[in-house]
């Protein structure tokens, strides 16, 4: 049944008990200049080290933030005893070697999505930093932002009724370049794994993993999906889910169940609002407005705290994300790539 009013939201407020952490970034490119930028302004993580294989791109993304310490390796960051955790912002080629080198120094990682660029890789991942018992986590960004919270409340308490549908939506149009990273296959290039993650972890985040996966799209010259249509099949349920780098789309999302639906604003994985009725035709429509102050890229605080609140509480996974589930949304991609690679 439809609430008469939305829960609030279980944020992950600075300053909360949560350990401090010393960070190391690698990868100085723009998502981590965000994230950078979203941890000193918004909450009590501090970043002292940054490593790019380029010494000057370092020390220029040093010196724009005020971080400590420049470095021209990984290795040479991953020596440095003041960092506990590795947030690792590289081309995702470079994701599951980057890890796995850090989990190996006793470091935790938070690593960009995807992930990894496949299952696999994702496996062997999660299985290293069980074995050495550090953090490991996505990140996925979405699943910590204040409109997540209200829904997984409001699907626990079964407001929509039986969940038959989740549709969801990301694309961008990218222009082709032979050396951008989304068209190179040997980076991990392409729209699902890039955008369409965004997607098909909502859909799980909502139905868990599918029984049944249907793909359909296009390939670019380079070699790399250009855009993908997803069929989710759940038993009564299914997501519809579609990606391209070729245009830019509305990037919404909704749910739809035998009680009421729920409409997310585009784009439906930052900071959003959301509409919530019942399924009556001419039922009364209830808006959902973040409280919170943070918008944007801003809201990559959000996933920081909850990571250093995890790492307080002893433990070695996200429950919001686990590495399971993380595993399970790289083995639906995979079904796709392979799917539409194969026409």
């Amino acid at each position: 049944m439809i609430p008469s009013a939305l829960p609030e939201p279980d944020v992950f407020t600075a300053d909360s008990g949560e350990p401090a952490l010393r960070w190391g970034i690698v990868g100085p490119g723009w998502i981590a200049g965000e994230f950078a930028d979203a941890l000193g302004a918004h909450t009590a993580q501090r970043v002292v080290a940054v490593a790019s294989r380029s010494l000057d791109r370092a020390e220029r993304f040093a010196a724009e933030r005020g971080i400590e310490t420049a470095l021209g390796s990984v290795d040479a960051l991953l020596a440095r005893s003041e960092v506990d955790v590795v947030y690792i912002a590289t081309p995702q080629s470079d994701h599951a070697p980057t890890a796995l080198a850090a989990i190996a120094a006793g470091k935790h990682v938070l690593v960009e999505k995807p992930f990894t660029v496949t299952a696999a890789e994702a496996r062997a991942v999660a299985d290293a930093a069980r074995a050495a018992g550090v953090f490991a986590m996505e990140a996925m960004w979405s699943r910590y932002l204040p409109q997540a919270s209200v829904l997984r409340t409001l699907l626990a308490d079964g407001a929509l009724g039986e969940v038959r549908s989740v549709l969801a939506d990301h694309g961008q149009a990218i222009a082709f370049g032979p050396d951008h990273r989304l068209f190179r296959p040997e980076l991990g290039g392409g729209a699902l794994l890039d955008l369409g993650i965004y997607a098909v972890q909502f859909a799980s985040m909502v139905l868990g993993s599918p029984d049944r996966v249907t793909a359909r799209g296009w390939m670019t010259e380079s070699g790399v999906d250009a855009s993908g249509s997803l069929v989710l099949e759940h038993g009564a349920a299914q997501a519809v889910l579609h990606t391209t780098i070729a245009a830019r789309t509305p990037t919404t999302a909704s749910i739809a169940g035998t009680e009421g639906t729920i409409d997310f604003a585009g784009p439906f994985y930052n900071p959003t609002t959301f509409t919530i009725s019942a399924a009556a035709h001419g039922s009364p429509v209830l808006h959902w407005q973040d409280p919170t102050p943070l918008r944007g890229f801003a809201a990559l605080a959000w996933e920081a705290t909850a990571l250093a609140r995890f790492v307080g509480e002893g433990r070695t996974e996200s429950p919001l994300h686990t590495l399971d589930e993380t595993i399970s949304i790289l083995e639906t991609v995979d079904t796709a790539r392979a799917q539409i690679a194969a026409g």
